[in-house]
């Protein structure tokens, strides 16, 4: 039982990990890096991402730079950026691109902390359906008799604590998020 309760916290953890990713691409108003990982750039009919082919720096607060390592694939790069979902137009000097920020408006932030309550609730049945396998196979095990009705609800419990302290997890990063979103 406890191999279950250990498969079903590293799950567990791996969701948290994928949520934090998921919230570092939200646009907060500063320049991140992480809001490029998902870009896929078109690379010798390859789609490769975006942060192997060049390095990306951020000079200023709201300023974004992109410096490609092969100077041919820069309007590839900024084709790439153009199609993507981040809303953000691409400055083009031929030997860089800039991304430049601008700042939030309120409507948009709360949009922003919206989405970021989504991202949490989505994490958070993630969890919830770890938690339904982990159970079930306590109850497999329970009907195949390797364990009994005390071991069953014991092992029950530490699954449901194990869901409450990863929803928490999630609850406190989305509040930092939202906090950070909405405070800019």
């Amino acid at each position: 039982m406890d191999t279950i309760l250990l498969t079903c916290e590293e799950k567990m953890e791996k969701t948290l990990v994928a949520l934090d990713g998921n919230f570092a691409t939200v646009r907060a108003g500063r320049a991140n890096p992480s809001i490029l990982d998902r870009i896929q750039v078109e690379y010798y009919g390859c789609p490769t991402p975006l942060n192997q082919m060049a390095s990306i720096s951020v000079p200023e607060p709201r300023l974004l730079q992109i410096q490609p390592y092969d100077a041919s694939t820069l309007k590839e790069i900024e084709k790439a950026i153009n199609t993507s979902d981040i809303g953000i137009n691409p400055n083009n000097d031929g030997r860089v691109i800039r991304l430049v920020f601008p700042p939030l408006t309120e409507e948009r932030r709360r949009e922003l902390a919206k989405d970021v309550r989504k991202m949490a609730e989505d994490g958070k049945v993630a969890i919830r359906s770890i938690r339904r396998d982990g159970i079930e196979k306590i109850k497999a095990m329970r009907k195949a008799n390797e364990i009994t009705e005390d071991d069953q609800a014991a092992g029950e419990k530490d699954m449901q604590d194990l869901t409450d302290k990863f929803c928490k997890k999630i609850d406190v990063a989305a509040e930092k998020k939202e906090k950070e979103i909405l405070e800019i």
